[in-house]
């Protein structure tokens, strides 16, 4: 059987030095017909590792389930990357960071507001304990020493950034051990300050994450582990964008200079991304360092292999650089292949409010949206108020439109700090609550969502709300219930919302497709449905990639939530991504 464990200065293979090649794709993040695809490119770029994060709410939406099949299926996966003769990296967090909803946290842990975050608080370790052991029940099995691919298991995720809770880290190590991790077990952070030692115990391996001064930051994790391997455990070729800025680049010539830095010190690496994909449906996070900044639905990340597959400039500069080192294969992947544009129009629409929800009365303050037990997406609130005026809120958490018996009359941002609306008149409320993601990075991690209490309308306290989640896991009833558009309106007409429209679109077969949404406002967009994620005017990104096994031979077809209304009813399905204007 074969063997891998850390030397004194070298990674070993089978009691050989190795050098760990590696190169990050989350597999939660790529639809499972096109893991076979992002692996093998890996391959031909020279790498001979894929690492992987492990997103603990996506994989445990609920208490008690650990939801492991189709685009979840970890093991399918892992076997997948043994099937093309690499070595795996399992990172299972708890806490993964990844610009990812709450950081992976699962939002129904913190409905309990006692349950400690990142921390030996015995409720929390409980819960973990469960994940891990679910988690355990896929990764040992394959590992190397039993003939799998996975020679490495990492504890935490730059635990030092956070906290120093050394309990909490031994807690991990020994429950990974009991459940049979016999692989090397390892912590990243970033060499600055004490967050190396802080986020690590001395049994573990210890290594670094950064995107630049290689040596420099080689030199700093050396100094404070003497022995054993080099290690950039996260090799930052590019960067994540969030609405309303540009699109982060990085020049593939740089990036490729520090790679080569890195390998000629002889350290190892896992360049994170190597493939970001997509951050589907609901699933992005979002950064809060005093302003609120949701991340888009691309995770293109700027990485070698682009959102859809293909080879890029950094690719190929990645790829020169390994192999002036070691050995690479001849074959290299096919460019793009050319597509076709065409244009869609919508025919049916429902107004999203007509369908309404099924809401609960809480009795009281207005509540937050986890008492709905549903913990991404939209929700609604509603009230019967006898008068107008001012309305304000604490925060609102993320995004809220007001509407006085279905008429608009407002929208709160937390991105703007925004907290109070005018009122017109008294009658039916409806606030229509976006969650816009989960704080992934810091301590506002677990936070709740919504409409944060008191509600105070000229200063007297709203009591006694009710309120309900969004349900768009199927989108049958707002298909039954949307109705043709009227005959005779102009070519151009637009779509009011919020609403759901429908389109249909005729395809050959299964091809990947870049949808943009030009003149159309914000929401979300679903092919045969399936969340493709958000769009939002406000940029960067202008197109929202639709993996190429969501389109079915002869007849598919789309739906749009358009939450305030679009200047059109026809949708373009473009030649190529359009991630939006870099800074250059």
């Amino acid at each position: 059987m074969d063997t891998f464990e850390i030397g004194d200065q070298d990674f070993l293979l089978n009691d050989r030095p190795f050098r760990i090649l590696s190169g990050a794709i989350h597999y939660f993040r790529v639809h499972p017909d096109l893991w076979a695809d992002r692996i093998h490119k890996a391959r031909l770029m020279g790498l001979n590792t894929i690492e992987t994060y492990v997103p603990w709410n996506e994989h445990s939406p609920v208490p008690g389930s650990f939801v492991a099949d189709g685009g979840l299926d970890l093991g399918r996966f892992l076997d997948l990357v043994a099937d093309s003769g690499m070595h795996a990296i399992v990172r299972p967090g708890p806490y993964i960071c990844a610009e990812w909803d709450n950081g992976g946290l699962p939002a129904w842990l913190f409905t309990d507001p006692t349950v400690g975050v990142r921390s030996s608080e015995p409720a929390y370790l409980a819960a973990v304990s469960a994940y891990m052991e679910s988690v355990l029940d896929v990764v040992v099995p394959r590992q190397i020493s039993h003939g799998g691919p996975v020679i490495m298991f990492q504890i935490e995720n730059e635990y030092g950034a956070y906290g120093s809770d050394k309990a909490y880290l031994q807690h991990l190590v020994d429950l990974s051990k009991r459940l049979g991790v016999d692989v090397p077990l390892f912590t990243c952070d970033q060499p600055f300050g004490t967050m190396i030692e802080d986020g690590s115990l001395p049994e573990l391996h210890k290594t670094g994450t950064f995107g630049s001064r290689a040596d420099e930051r080689l030199a700093f994790l050396r100094e404070r582990q003497p022995t054993g391997p080099l290690m950039c455990a996260e090799f930052w070729n590019g960067w994540f964008d969030n609405w309303g800025t540009h699109h982060h680049t990085t020049d593939a010539a740089a990036s490729a200079a520090e790679l080569d830095v890195l390998l000629t010190a002889g350290a190892s690496v896992n360049i994170y991304m190597f493939h970001g994909g997509t951050n589907f449906g609901f699933s992005n996070g979002a950064n809060d360092k005093g302003i609120y900044e949701p991340t888009i639905t691309s995770y293109d990340y700027d990485a070698p292999l682009s959102e859809d597959g293909q080879p890029t400039a950094k690719y190929f500069a990645f790829r020169d650089v390994i192999a002036k080192h070691f050995p690479v294969p001849a074959e290299v992947p096919a460019a793009r292949p050319s597509l076709t544009a065409s244009v869609a129009a919508v025919s049916r629409s429902v107004p999203l409010l007509s369908v309404p929800p099924v809401t609960q009365l809480v009795p009281g303050p207005v509540p937050p949206v986890e008492i709905t037990g549903q913990y991404r997406g939209f929700y609604v609130y509603e009230v019967l108020l006898q008068g107008g005026g001012v309305l304000s809120f604490s925060e609102v958490r993320d995004r809220a439109q007001f509407f006085v018996d279905g008429v608009p009359v407002g929208v709160l941002s937390r991105e703007a700090g925004e907290r109070t609306v005018v009122i017109p008149r008294g009658g039916r409320l409806q606030v229509l609550l976006e969650d816009q993601g989960r704080v992934n990075y810091g301590q506002r991690i677990g936070e709740a969502k919504g409409l944060i209490g008191p509600a105070l309308l000229n200063g007297v306290e709203v009591v006694d709300w009710e309120i309900g989640a969004v349900d768009l896991e199927s989108l049958d009833a707002f298909h039954d219930a949307a109705l043709p558009f009227p005959d005779g309106d102009p070519a151009h007409a637009g779509v009011a919302g919020p609403s759901l429209s429908f389109a249909t679109f005729e395809a050959d077969g299964p091809g990947d497709r870049f949808l943009r949404l030009d003149g159309w406002t914000k929401g979300n967009a679903f092919i045969n449905g399936f969340n493709l994620g958000r769009y939002w005017s406000r940029g960067p990104q202008r197109t929202l990639y639709v993996p190429g096994p969501l389109i079915r031979e002869g007849a598919n077809e789309l739906a749009i939530l358009e939450l305030h209304g679009s200047a059109t009813r026809e949708v373009t399905f473009a030649v190529g991504p359009d991630l939006g204007p870099d800074e250059k």
